[in-house]
Formats: C-alpha cells, structure tokens, sequence
C-alpha cells in the first residue's frame, strides 16, 4: 500500500488522524487549516481518497472525512516512520527537540522499511518520541494513553508532564529552559479565574505560565 500513495496523501491521512483521534470526523475546514490547503482542494482530495481501491477514507458532504481500516494503517505507518525520525534526530544526531518535526517531514515518506526497523533496533524500541507522543508499535498500533490538559489543574494537584502537543521552535526551545518537558513532576500552587493562569512549582522555581502554554501540555495526575 505505502508505495502506491504520494506524499501528499500521506500527509492528509496523517492529518485525518491526528484531527480524528477523538472520535470525531476531520471536518474539511479543520484539514484546510491544518495543511494550509484551500478547503475546496482539500474537498477534491478527500473525494478522491474515498474512491481509491480500496477506500482510503469515508467522506460524507459537510460531515467531514474518517480513516477507514486501510487509511488507519497507512496513517499509522506513517505517524510510526516520523516519530522514530524524531527520537532518532534527537538522541543519536543531537537534533534540538525544537528542530526534529521539520526533519522528520521531510524523512518520513521516503525511509524504508529496513531503514525504520533498524532504527527502531539502535534505538533500544523506544517507545515515546522526544515530545512524549507514542509511538506506534512494528504490527501499527497505537498505545493507548490517559492524559488530561495542564490547563484543568488546579491547586494543590501535583501531576507529571507526559507530553507536549505543540511544534512550534519557539515555544518547544521556551519549554525548554523552563523544563516543562516530559517526565518532569510540578505542582499546581495558585489558579486564577479571571485569566486561567497557574501558578506552580517545577524543578524548585515556581512560575506562572497562562492558557497559552498549559494547553499544550498534557500531564498525568499523580494517585
């Protein structure tokens, strides 16, 4: 299946995928924002997707689009080639974890499948990419995982950051320095209503950070 779809189908059942992972249909808008496509390109796309053989995705008129079975797999083989990329890049290259999601584009759709497996071997099978996404596993399935916004914390919760949804250099270098990274423990002092901002306690500072940032942080709360 893989050597059959062009990058730009990858890039669009990666994209269902990531906007779908709740259950709900890609709308065309969401998938034109995401890929910044113009809606009526993405529409044609989607179109025809559900008419390859076999159908990549189920599209109904205004309902938005879903992955079929196929279209999961080939997402998912997807998703698996870009986050080993990214902990590669990281761990082996010395990459910055701002930097390795422009990389792991551009590698994704081109690696084979001897390359992925050996460096899914010279790795150690990790198991996470540097971000805390999972990572899918050889047979393409996707770990499941319970983890909830920092932003519905509140006081006095002590919780640890399981990953950080967000690609932005700049934002990803500011986490950073403030160890709002993965496997870091905080806890939650002070929050205000009128602004969403939390105050809490990381590594020994305490500092407030607003919806900006917590919403991009995603934690497990401690027992």
């Amino acid at each position: 299946m893989k050597n059959q779809l062009t990058h730009a189908i990858e890039d669009y059942l990666k994209a269902i995928y990531a906007l779908s992972v709740e259950g709900e249909a890609a709308s065309t808008t969401a998938l034109a924002a995401e890929l910044n496509i113009a809606p009526a390109s993405v529409t044609g796309m989607l179109k025809r997707l559900a008419e390859t053989t076999p159908p990549l995705v189920e599209y109904r008129k205004h309902r938005g689009a879903n992955l079929t079975p196929d279209g999961e797999r080939a997402a998912l083989e997807v998703i698996r080639h870009h986050r080993l990329l990214e902990t590669y890049l990281h761990q082996s290259l010395g990459f910055p974890w701002e930097d390795v999601h422009e990389e792991a584009c551009r590698l994704e759709h081109v690696i084979s499948e001897a390359f992925e497996e050996r460096i899914d071997a010279v790795l150690g099978h990790p198991t996470h990419d540097p971000h805390g996404d999972p990572i899918p596993s050889p047979n393409l399935v996707m770990p499941q995982e319970a983890s909830i916004p920092l932003s519905t914390l509140r006081p006095p919760q002590v919780t640890t950051i399981q990953r950080v949804n967000a690609n932005d250099a700049d934002l990803l270098r500011y986490l950073d320095e403030k160890s709002l990274v993965p496997g870091s423990k905080l806890e939650v002092r002070a929050f205000s209503p009128f602004d969403g901002n939390l105050t809490i306690s990381i590594e020994g500072a305490e500092m407030v950070v607003g919806p900006a940032i917590t919403h991009h942080i995603f934690v497990e709360e401690e027992d």
